[in-house]
């Protein structure tokens, strides 16, 4: 079973145990204050803070998620120095939380070297949306919205699946709610294929290598490819009973924007577009 989120208010940060941070409900916030001022009653302890995280953090372990990056890459690493954010960084390694029963998606992005830079969170999910997610198979073709944030907990992107019968698409967004561009499936059967495009025009691609739809390249407008997204194995036991998925994202040279955020949204969500459909 999976907790709800806990009640807005002041919890331990997790940076920083002389501080506490507010939590509106839904994301941590900027506002922070020295925690002797929280209640002396009541108040959530550091195990409430640690089960409202985005990431699979207490399975976190960064020599494994080290070689989880040196496997997809096949030990090629970074091809140029990392900034430490999401939009710096070569290798994105992409970790689902494991869950028995998964109500709502959620995601850790670590660096290669095991660093959580940023997670990636199903917001949105009414009880009724949960219930016929967790009783059927109609979710797939119901509306879907993802924040894809930093590792303070900023949004960064919004990306919503809006609801579909055959073919996924994906609208990006920042995080003021400024459009960035759109993600379309280009087809449904054999190797699949989604389009980005920006104001209208084609700015890039994603490809599956193959007809299972893992492995993927990534191409900017000229077929040129700029990343590689590889599955990655998470284990017996979180294969056997969850429905954990695991992958890296290699960006082989820095991108401008709109193309970053473009890439940086579909490599972090294309996941649950396939997974969706593959039910």
């Amino acid at each position: 079973m999976t907790s709800s989120a806990p009640a807005p208010g002041w919890y331990p940060d997790h940076h920083d145990a002389h501080l506490a941070r507010w939590w509106d409900g839904r994301a941590w916030t900027a506002h922070t204050q020295p925690a002797q001022q929280q209640p002396a009653h009541g108040a959530p302890g550091a195990h409430d803070a640690e089960a409202i995280e985005l990431d699979i953090e207490r399975g976190h372990d960064p020599a494994r998620i080290q070689q989880q990056a040196a496997k997809g890459t096949g030990g090629s690493g970074g091809g140029f120095a990392g900034g430490g954010t999401l939009f710096t960084e070569p290798v994105l390694v992409v970790n689902q939380r494991a869950k028995l029963i998964e109500m709502a998606s959620e995601y850790g992005v670590f660096d290669q070297h095991g660093r959580q830079i940023g997670g990636v969170v199903q917001v949105g999910q009414s009880m009724l949306k949960k219930m016929v997610r967790l009783l059927t198979k109609y979710d797939q073709f119901l509306t879907h919205r993802f924040e894809v944030r930093d590792a303070a907990h900023n949004t960064l992107l919004r990306v919503t699946r809006p609801a579909k019968v055959f073919k996924s698409r994906f609208q990006v967004s920042r995080a003021d709610g400024s459009p960035v561009g759109e993600v379309s499936q280009e087809n449904v059967f054999g190797k699949i294929r989604f389009a980005f495009t920006v104001q209208g025009q084609k700015v890039g691609a994603i490809k599956a290598e193959n007809w299972r739809a893992w492995n993927f390249s990534i191409t900017d407008h000229t077929d040129t490819e700029v990343a590689r997204i590889t599955k990655t194995f998470g284990g017996f036991v979180k294969a056997a009973f969850t429905t954990a998925d695991n992958y890296v994202v290699q960006i082989h040279r820095p991108l401008p924007d709109p193309l970053a955020s473009m890439v940086i949204a579909a490599a972090l969500t294309v996941d649950t577009a396939l997974k969706q459909d593959a039910n």
